[in-house]
């Protein structure tokens, strides 16, 4: 549909943003102070055809929140790091990365947002040295864009141990106070 009948490709895209910018209302009105826009499909689109059939919609349901509420918008996509220049445009507060784009990569392209990221969540299911590992390079780079919150790149797999996550959240704490 995108490609041939691109007038009911906009105007699916502009019910989607009018019922989204609805939804992150309730969400907000009941107590939410910061919304996430995820799209995990976003990734397979190319940076024109990004740019062209989704760009717009996003733009205008990002200000669309922004205008009626003083909340803080992170934008996250799977797959999507050729996006993240795109991405730094539009008027969100934080840029999500996954495990694709690190840090370092994202700082070489002048990305100005916070960055909240991006362990990969497989890793999670390793041993615990090199988990520790990975966890020191992504805050290190983290510390020196300036502007991190630290993250998975994803969501977490079932067969994760609670343990490894409690693990996981004391360590980015006592890393990052030193």
């Amino acid at each position: 549909m995108m490609y041939s009948d691109e007038a009911t490709w906009f105007a699916l895209m502009d019910h989607l943003v009018e019922m989204s910018i609805t939804y992150t209302s309730a969400q907000i009105e009941a107590g939410a102070q910061i919304i996430q826009v995820f799209d995990s499909w976003v990734g397979a689109l190319n940076v024109q055809d990004y740019r062209y059939y989704i760009k717009p919609a996003m733009n205008k349901l990002i200000r669309g929140i922004k205008a009626q509420y003083n909340v803080p918008v992170i934008l996250f996509g799977v797959g999507a790091s050729h996006l993240a220049e795109e991405w730094n445009s539009l008027p969100i507060d934080v840029l999500g990365l996954d495990w694709r784009l690190s840090i370092k990569e994202a700082n070489s392209m002048d990305i100005t947002k916070t960055l909240q990221g991006n362990l990969d969540p497989s890793l999670l299911l390793a041993p615990w040295e090199v988990i520790e590992q990975r966890l020191k390079e992504i805050l290190d780079q983290g510390m020196v864009h300036g502007k991190h919150i630290f993250n998975l790149g994803h969501g977490v797999f079932p067969e994760v141990k609670p343990e490894t996550l409690q693990r996981v959240t004391t360590f980015v704490h006592e890393y990052t106070e030193r």
